[in-house]
């Protein structure tokens, strides 16, 4: 064990999803809801901006209540290390209706002041273009446009923005996602890689962090199966664990790798994040990358 301050290690956070939500509303809830991330053993949470309308209206949210949020992190001992915008599913930046492109820049917009309010580093985007249309050929440039766009604002707020590979057709690879940042050209636009999503695209982990080498911000780590994306238990799926983290101490990569579930609401939703936490720090430790505790 090392006393360096300044060594290399991972921290493991959890996704909101993965925990009881119900009722959380006012700064007090919020402070109960966020207890369960060191009750777990995790360093921090990643909220949702999702397609549901309670997580959507959280980008109207007033000063008031992002001061509240920001405050039960603190009060619980923990952080919350990301925002998913994954609202750009139904709302999106590729879309070939020009009033839906604009409602998809101004969730972008509403996003990184949302983060910097929040005091959350990294806004997680997702990589589709248009979920919910047939592909329109200018699709890439709309999407790609949008994030160059956004570019000025992440600087000045201080914000990082990582696309993440996903699901679907679209951003399927780090390699596509690579290409948009490559595009950009700024340090504020990089990639935030699912080892998940690259197992059940079938695409080779070594490949996929080859390309994102030096660029990777954060990682979601989430189980799957061929054509089950999401709700597959930790340890059950075909993800490569002990081949990707070999892959990532190679590169000495360290960050932050959140553990993406979707437990419902179920009562015993800790015991089960305490379970896929065990599994993965196992995997992690065993490639030889520190997992620094909170």
């Amino acid at each position: 064990m090392t006393t360096d301050p300044l060594a290399a290690g991972v921290s493991l956070g959890v996704y909101e999803k993965a925990l009881v939500s119900t009722s959380v509303q006012d700064g007090e809830q919020w402070r109960r809801f966020l207890e369960q991330v060191p009750q777990a053993g995790f360093s921090f949470l990643d909220l949702s901006v999702d397609e549901s309308p309670e997580r959507a209206a959280r980008l109207a949210w007033d000063g008031a209540t992002r001061r509240a949020v920001r405050q039960a992190a603190q009060d619980a001992g923990t952080r919350i290390g990301g925002l998913c915008l994954s609202l750009h599913r139904r709302i999106g930046p590729g879309s070939a209706d020009p009033e839906v492109r604009r409602r998809a820049r101004e969730v972008m917009a509403r996003g990184l002041e949302l983060c910097h309010d929040l005091a959350v580093p990294v806004l997680q985007v997702a990589g589709y273009y248009a979920y919910y249309e047939p592909a329109h050929q200018d699709a890439v440039r709309w999407y790609t446009d949008m994030l160059a766009d956004a570019v000025p604002l992440a600087a000045r707020l201080g914000v990082v923005m990582g696309i993440e590979n996903v699901d679907g057709e679209d951003v399927t690879s780090i390699r596509k996602a690579m290409d948009v940042v490559d595009a950009v050209g700024s340090p504020y636009l990089q990639v935030y890689p699912d080892l998940g999503n690259i197992a059940e695209q079938g695409f080779d982990p070594a490949y996929e962090l080859a390309a994102g080498r030096g660029h990777m911000v954060a990682m979601h780590a989430k189980d799957v199966r061929r054509g089950e994306p999401r709700r597959v238990s930790m340890g059950t799926g075909i993800v490569d664990w002990d081949r990707s983290f070999r892959i990532l101490k190679e590169q000495a990569w360290s960050g932050r790798i959140m553990i993406e579930m979707w437990n419902d609401d179920a009562p015993d939703s800790v015991d089960r994040c305490v379970a896929a936490r065990s599994f993965l720090e196992a995997r992690i430790t065993a490639a030889g990358i520190p997992v620094v505790r909170p």
